[in-house]
């Protein structure tokens, strides 16, 4: 047996499968004994009719017997004043009950005998003699024990309500781990969580209170390693600039060029380093109506006015409530990271099914698509050409990254088909 794949399924089916087994032995057990008490009140009510029938028929005149027949006859049997129909003669092994009744109502007055009638319509015949001498044939039709007609229309809508029952049952115990699962599925350590309802079952309320209680261990977690790289990297600050000023008092030469060399980069590397843990506050800037075009132009106009290659395809006409500084960040960083690897970079803005697109797109080397998502993670480059040679710390993008997500949009990176690659900023 293959069992569904989802639990709610598997849960419905072996509730479904137990109530309706349950309900159906119910239902067989009460139909038999039904039947059964059915079947004796028939066969007595047909002993006590016979015998009253026959004893009636025997006392009246011959002339008007013929009279009393239709009062007489019932749904499965009938009389008749005749030799009957001509048929073969009933076995005594395993007679019907009917005929055994009949026996037990006239047997010890009227000498009886039997016959089978064959047909489609098969059915048997009691014969037997009146006192003067006349034949009498008692017909008897079986037939099963009459059903209402409504009782299939109320077994449907039992079905229903136990289906009904069924998926209320499953609902109410699937809802909250479904919304457990979904929480989990958005934990993102980057941005708050939204907290569980810790209401419900004893049991449910714990699982959103421990859950809660994660989110916040995690939250507190990653604030107490941004502040501990934060004051590492401000704290190293003051060192490097010590250094720096001792360098500069040192004899002209391919040593000091070195040491100046490291220097600049390990303050680069902090300076980074400081970015980065601040952006895990975003938080403190409100956001504000800007005009998209506008900034972005803006941004466009202060790169060719350093005299960087970067153009502006597309309008959108549109306000967008955002945070600028940090939508000025992110798309520097985008950009800076273009130019470093391309020497030029294309900036598209566009409106797609009620989202912001900002687009930067460039004509460099591109990533493996095996690194697209690995690239957007703090302090890792690609070797083979984002190293520290060319000044990359591995910040530049998981920065866009964390300012993007705090804003509530998405970073993707894609290669083109052109060449190059293409850094969009869903919002």
């Amino acid at each position: 047996m293959k069992w569904p794949r989802t639990l709610t399924s598997r849960l419905a089916l072996i509730f479904f499968t137990g109530l309706v087994l349950a309900y159906g032995l119910s239902f067989s057990l009460q139909a038999y004994e039904r039947y059964v008490s059915s079947r004796s009140m028939m066969l007595s009510n047909l002993e006590l009719d016979v015998a009253t029938s026959v004893a009636i028929l025997d006392r009246l005149p011959a002339a008007e017997r013929a009279a009393w027949l239709p009062r007489l006859e019932r749904r499965t049997y009938r009389y008749r004043l005749d030799e009957g129909l001509t048929g073969e003669a009933m076995p005594s092994v395993d007679p019907p009950m009917a005929a055994e009744s009949i026996v037990k109502a006239i047997g010890n007055h009227y000498r009886l005998s039997f016959q089978e009638i064959p047909g489609p319509n098969a059915h048997f015949q009691a014969h037997l003699r009146l006192a003067d001498g006349a034949p009498l044939t008692i017909d008897v039709t079986p037939a099963p024990v009459p059903v209402a007609r409504w009782l299939p229309l109320v077994l449907l809508i039992q079905l229903g309500v136990l289906l009904f029952c069924t998926w209320l049952a499953v609902r109410l115990a699937i809802g909250p781990l479904t919304r457990l699962a979904q929480a989990v599925d958005n934990l993102d350590p980057d941005k708050p969580g939204v907290l569980l309802d810790e209401s419900g079952p004893r049991e449910v309320k714990y699982a959103a209170v421990a859950f809660n209680a994660l989110q916040a261990r995690i939250a507190a977690y990653l604030k107490e390693r941004m502040q501990l790289l934060a004051a590492i990297s401000h704290d190293l600050q003051t060192p490097i600039t010590r250094m720096k000023l001792r360098v500069e008092v040192m004899d002209e030469g391919v040593e000091k060029d070195k040491l100046w060399h490291d220097l600049d980069a390990m303050e680069h590397l902090v300076r980074e380093g400081v970015a980065y843990a601040r952006s895990m506050d975003i938080n403190t800037e409100a956001p504000c109506r800007i005009n998209l075009d506008a900034f972005i132009d803006s941004v466009v106009f202060d790169y060719q006015d350093s005299g960087a290659q970067v153009e502006r395809h597309g309008n959108t006409g549109s306000l967008l409530e955002t945070r600028p500084h940090a939508l000025r960040r992110v798309l520097v960083n985008l950009v800076d990271n273009a130019l470093k690897f391309a020497g030029k970079a294309q900036l598209e803005v566009s409106r797609e099914r009620g989202k912001t697109l900002i687009r930067v797109l460039d004509e460099g080397p591109g990533i493996p698509v095996d690194e697209l998502d690995a690239v957007l993670k703090p302090f890792y480059r690609v070797e083979s050409s984002r190293n520290r040679s060319t000044g990359g710390t591995g910040l530049g993008l998981a920065i866009a990254q964390q300012l993007t997500q705090a804003m509530g949009g998405r970073l993707t990176l894609s290669n083109r088909k052109s060449g190059g690659l293409c850094a969009q900023v869903e919002l």
